[in-house]
């Protein structure tokens, strides 16, 4: 085998921890001797082991004179755990393939270069793009300070969400829609305006098959404090609710909201939400990924603020007209075809017979979607 399918094993290790790392990244290692895995590892939990020191512990002393495979730079720091680098040291691995440095101005070429001075020979960039994919969300949080923006749509052919009568129940199918929810399991936080709050008393929590998910916190955009004290995201429990709100909203719909355990943030006074300003605030609260769920305003106001960083869209391949009927995106929108906003590395796949899924990254010129 190549370095290149020893990362790929580890890249998988990497894989399966999806939405249970944050605010860390995902990270696979895997220990080789003489051709052989010895020990595979992965990081399970923030505060747990890295996946360094799971492969080394499987391995043993089979890790000494071994290469090791590890997606990201090992830490040379003491955070919430020791340093990877000197277990590597300590453990005698011989050899250490990276697939990409580690942006943290905390790392940052620091752990390469501990294990280059204890005489280990490095090498770096082996799948380095899979990598830095896999990790996309820890990567922009890390250099911006801002969440990872995903936008995701539902829609038929014809571009509708809904019918001109406001039925949209169910635009995609059956598989889309429980592919949602392992999206939501795997996001910090999820946002939608108080419109589709009042419309739809959605939960926004996580429902998977074997029960076992992280429900995110559920962010409100809600100019005035128009949300129900009655709707679920308020009353029934299931996880944290934020609602970012402007000086316009009045004390007392704050307090209630407040006694029922909802907490409210208010971003000055100004005629809407500012997305930009929910973005500064979630970064600085430790939400380090975001999936937009909203209403055609709600996508608007993020184009509008060159503030997405994905989008994955769900197609139905069936036609609903009415020239009435929502649309994924409204507000203003962009006045000319020149100025329409391209998407990078687009990934089309079919779910079902009627549905298709749709990945794609917004290239704005500049702002908040580089």
């Amino acid at each position: 085998m190549r370095d290149a399918d020893y990362m790929s094993v580890a890249l998988q290790m990497a894989q399966g921890t999806a939405g249970q790392t944050s605010p860390n990244p995902m990270v696979g290692a895997v220990v080789v001797r003489n051709g052989a895995i010895v020990g595979m590892g992965a990081h399970l939990r923030a505060g747990e082991a890295h996946a360094e020191v799971h492969a080394l512990a499987m391995a043993g002393e089979k890790a000494r004179g071994a290469d090791l495979y590890v997606t990201l730079e090992p830490c040379s720091h003491t955070g919430r755990t020791p340093p990877c680098v000197e277990a590597i040291i300590h453990a005698g691995v011989a050899r250490v393939v990276v697939a990409a440095c580690d942006p943290n101005p905390k790392v940052a070429g620091k752990g390469i270069k501990r294990l280059q001075e204890a005489g280990i020979h490095v090498t770096v960039g082996v799948l380095e793009e899979q990598a830095r994919q896999l990790n996309e969300i820890f990567f922009h949080y890390i250099t911006t300070g801002r969440p990872f923006v995903t936008v995701k749509t539902a829609s038929t052919l014809d571009g509708k969400t809904a019918t001109g009568t406001g039925h949209s129940r169910w635009v995609s199918g059956r598989e889309a829609r429980e592919e949602v929810h392992v999206l939501r399991h795997q996001y910090d936080a999820i946002l939608v305006g108080v419109g589709t709050v009042i419309a739809d008393d959605p939960a926004l929590t996580v429902r998977l098959p074997d029960g076992h998910a992280r429900h995110p916190i559920r962010v409100i955009l809600d100019t005035t404090l128009r949300t129900p004290p009655t709707a679920k995201v308020v009353t029934d429990g299931e996880a944290a609710t934020w609602i970012y709100t402007t000086d316009r909203a009045p004390l007392d719909k704050q307090e209630q909201l407040a006694q029922q355990g909802v907490e409210v943030i208010r971003l000055g006074d100004s005629h809407k939400v500012d997305v930009l300003r929910v973005l500064e605030s979630l970064g600085k609260r430790g939400v380090s990924s975001l999936l937009v769920e909203g209403g055609a305003e709600i996508n608007g106001a993020f184009l509008t603020a060159q503030a997405i960083n994905k989008v994955i869209s769900y197609v139905s391949l069936k036609l609903v007209g009415g020239a009435g009927a929502p649309t994924p995106f409204g507000g203003s929108g962009l006045p000319t075809m020149d100025e329409a906003v391209p998407l990078d590395r687009v990934e089309v796949e079919r779910i079902n017979e009627q549905d298709l899924r749709i990945v794609g990254y917004p290239r704005f010129v500049q702002g908040e979607g580089e």
